[in-house]
């Protein structure tokens, strides 16, 4: 894997970002990855690495950049219970701060730096986000229908918005949710609102995982729900991108 230090224009000034390729040459599918809040660490570089083996061309941009380069926040190796309060004290203003103006117009950027590499073949891209991050990749699929051929979420509040916003997404979806993020209630609405929107989408709990289940440098990591994870992602990008590309 070839692993990029890059900068994208965006309307806010330069977002530093990072991206790995498959280093066997040619040109790849693109995906757009946004992390959860605790932004980009080795974590995150090791998941986009996993990704792109698989041969696609991988894009995690520094969410928050308009407060300044990675790492935004000094983050322990192991963020655990002890540390999470005082840290999500210092995310949540980030969180707060970019709103969903920022969000679309930051896409906007991301998707045309993406989309224009010259290892990123022709045709539709895929997103997919962490915690926070799976809800920008939702906005992100739902502002650009003709760019983005797959979502996928995980532990993410994907309802934020609304059942309204699923409406335009024509996206394949995939929300793999922690059972300590929804109740049986709110699950079965999300559901029945992306049929409504008539979203090609599986939905699904994964069995046993808190939030962050994805995440290897926390407490709330669990091996198994991010093995699923890959289950659900890889067959989908394979689907979406691999025969359109």
């Amino acid at each position: 894997m070839l692993t990029k230090t890059l900068h994208i224009p965006t309307a806010d000034g330069q977002a530093d970002a990072f991206a790995v390729v498959p280093d066997r040459g040619g040109r790849h599918p693109g995906v757009l990855m946004y992390a959860d809040g605790f932004g980009i660490r080795p974590v995150l570089r090791e998941m986009a690495r996993e990704l792109a083996g698989h041969g696609y061309y991988v894009l995690v941009p520094n969410l928050f950049h308009r407060h300044g380069p990675v790492p935004v926040l000094e983050l322990p190796e192991h963020i655990g219970e002890d540390v999470r309060p005082a840290l999500m004290a210092q995310v949540m203003p980030l969180i707060e701060a970019h709103t969903t103006e920022r969000v679309l117009s930051d896409a906007d950027a991301y998707l045309e730096f993406l989309t224009t590499r010259p290892e990123v073949a022709t045709g539709p891209v895929a997103v997919t986000g962490y915690c926070i991050g799976g809800l920008y990749a939702m906005r992100t699929a739902a502002a650009h229908p003709g760019k983005v051929a797959a979502l996928a979420a995980f532990h993410a509040p994907v309802s934020a918005d609304g059942p309204d916003a699923f409406a335009a997404i024509t996206a394949q979806v995939h929300f793999g949710h922690a059972e300590s993020d929804l109740t049986p209630e709110a699950f079965g609405q999300l559901n029945r609102a992306l049929a409504a929107a008539k979203i090609d989408h599986t939905s699904e709990i994964y069995p046993g995982t808190v939030h962050g289940f994805t995440m290897a440098d926390t407490d709330a990591f669990d091996p198994a729900g991010l093995r699923r994870h890959w289950e659900r992602l890889l067959p989908l990008l394979d689907r979406t991108l691999i025969g359109n590309n």
